[in-house]
């Protein structure tokens, strides 16, 4: 997990956001706010093991599975990216662990209010505390929209790097 200040320019939020030069966040200082992360590879050989131990650590008793993909939520895809990109908070802690795909937490560091991301990707396990204000966007990897839009042909398209790999793809160029 990488995390750092977010730039707060305006823009489409599945992109990075960070600033140049970057402001890392250091670990102290997630932990600070309550914020806490593991790294355990999800191919490892005691993935189950290393979870349970920080569930029996945390007292949790339930687990559940989420896929946030158009697969996964159907319908409702475009309304709960929509809602988890809002400002909010929780009642009880937020836990998650990546299994696949990546995106962003947004959560805000107290009492500056400033907003610190957190890059996700698989392996990694997350624990935002409840009661603290904070957000969740896909990244552009995970936009599993088609680019069906045509490109009409041109001395331009002629140059473009897809057309450029179709013919070396082919062995034409």
């Amino acid at each position: 997990m990488r995390a750092y200040y977010f730039d707060n320019l305006p823009g489409d939020q599945r992109l990075p956001h960070d600033s140049i030069p970057s402001r890392p966040v250091s670990d102290e200082s997630l932990a600070a706010i309550n914020v806490h992360h593991w790294r355990i590879p999800v191919d490892c050989g005691d993935c189950e093991e290393q979870l349970n131990a920080v569930a029996k650590e945390r007292g949790y008793r339930n687990r559940d599975t989420l896929s946030i993909s158009k697969e996964g939520l159907g319908d409702l895809y475009e309304e709960k990216i929509k809602g988890f990109y809002q400002e909010h908070i929780h009642e009880d802690e937020e836990i998650r662990y990546i299994l696949e795909g990546s995106g962003f937490f947004d959560i805000r560091e107290a009492p500056q209010d400033a907003w610190i991301r957190l890059a996700v990707t698989p392996g990694d396990l997350l624990v935002v505390p409840a009661g603290i204000y904070h957000r969740f966007t896909l990244d552009e990897r995970n936009n599993d929209e088609p680019k069906w839009h045509a490109i009409y042909r041109s001395s331009e398209t002629d140059q473009n790097p897809h057309r450029l790999e179709y013919l070396r793809s082919i062995q034409v160029a």
